[in-house]
């Protein structure tokens, strides 16, 4: 078994950005929601959007529901949702409307902007038809000015970039602006994060969790500022339920659940995160390449051990993720546990 407690904070803090990639804002609603999939700063050349459709008890409705998005009103993409999530991978940026129809219930739509090439995640809320005898009035987000709305949504970008400066100009702005809005504090949570300031993280994001509980992002936030400060046994259901509640939630949950259960000594289910974090995030991310290789070499799997870091090492051949990953495999080979 290896350890990397060296490199926790390090790791930890890139998986800490990819919970950013939720961050949005709607046209007419509040900013939304994190954990960024590919990269530790962006998403790369390709915006995604993942859709939610949940009834007005917050549930995910699990019915064949079809959703479809439209930019300047003509059909860009459709799909059918997959245990109440839709998937998009948006081939620009710009502003969105989002369409959602299911059987029995009535038809909504919502206004999406997608202002950078990042994951976003976004709950639409649905309605019983009222000849189906259910009630109206499905729970909606928090709205936002629009004044605080574009602060936030500019203090999201920033530091989705990696710069804090700005991004803190920009969220103390909506924070004067919106101080008790859920969003608003999320995001403000997660700068802290970025700050290493975890005790105020912790009491911003708990906040924001109170005014808008069971909410996946919010959950995962908090298990990942847990996870920075070494509390493992805290961190593990907070997101795990962040999981259950979104379970197409980015890699950089599934990473910081793999890596507590690992910390925790769980090494079949750190093995098992490990390797859903390695495929969701398509081999973008040097920590979850290297959380793989450690849980399988905690599980005798040394031969899969190698070849994962072998592989990481053909494209990544610089910098201190390179040097662990030659380290292990030395000792792999010096420990007799793979062949030269």
């Amino acid at each position: 078994m290896y350890s990397v407690t060296n490199n926790l904070r390090i790791c930890v803090g890139r998986a800490t950005l990819a919970l950013l990639g939720g961050l949005c804002l709607l046209k007419a609603s509040s900013a939304c929601q994190n954990s960024g999939d590919q990269g530790t700063n962006s998403f790369g050349r390709s915006a995604e959007i993942v859709i939610t459709v949940r009834d007005r008890s917050r549930q995910a409705i699990t019915v064949p529901t079809m959703v479809k998005l439209y930019k300047n009103g003509a059909l860009e993409d459709q799909q059918s949702t997959s245990q109440g999530h839709a998937f998009f991978i948006l081939r620009g940026l710009g502003e969105f409307t989002v369409v959602v129809e299911a059987a029995g219930y009535k038809a909504a739509h919502k206004e999406v902007s997608i202002p950078a090439a990042i994951q976003y995640q976004e709950d639409v809320y649905l309605e019983w038809d009222t000849t189906s005898g259910g009630g109206t009035g499905a729970p909606g987000r928090a709205v936002l000015a629009p004044k605080p709305r574009k602060a936030l949504e500019k203090g999201a970008k920033a530091l989705a970039a990696g710069k804090l400066e700005e991004a803190q100009k920009f969220i103390g702005e909506a924070i004067k602006l919106a101080p008790a809005n859920p969003d608003v504090l999320y995001l403000q949570g997660m700068l802290y994060m970025e700050q290493s300031n975890w005790e105020q993280a912790q009491t911003t994001l708990e906040q924001a969790s109170r005014m808008d509980p069971n909410q996946p992002r919010l959950l995962a936030a908090l298990g990942m500022n847990l996870v920075h400060q070494k509390k493992f046994a805290e961190a593990i259901p907070l997101l795990e339920k962040s999981i259950q509640l979104q379970p197409a939630s980015g890699w950089g949950t599934k990473w910081a659940l793999g890596k507590a259960y690992y910390y925790h000594e769980q090494y079949e289910q750190a093995l098992s995160m490990a390797e859903q974090a390695h495929t969701d995030s398509h081999g973008s991310s040097a920590q979850a390449e290297l959380l793989l290789a450690q849980c399988l070499t905690v599980v005798g799997r040394y031969e899969d051990s190698a070849q994962v870091l072998r592989e990481f090492l053909k494209n990544n051949t610089e910098g201190p993720d390179a040097q662990t990953a030659r380290l292990w495999l030395e000792r792999l080979t010096t420990n007799g546990k793979i062949r030269p």
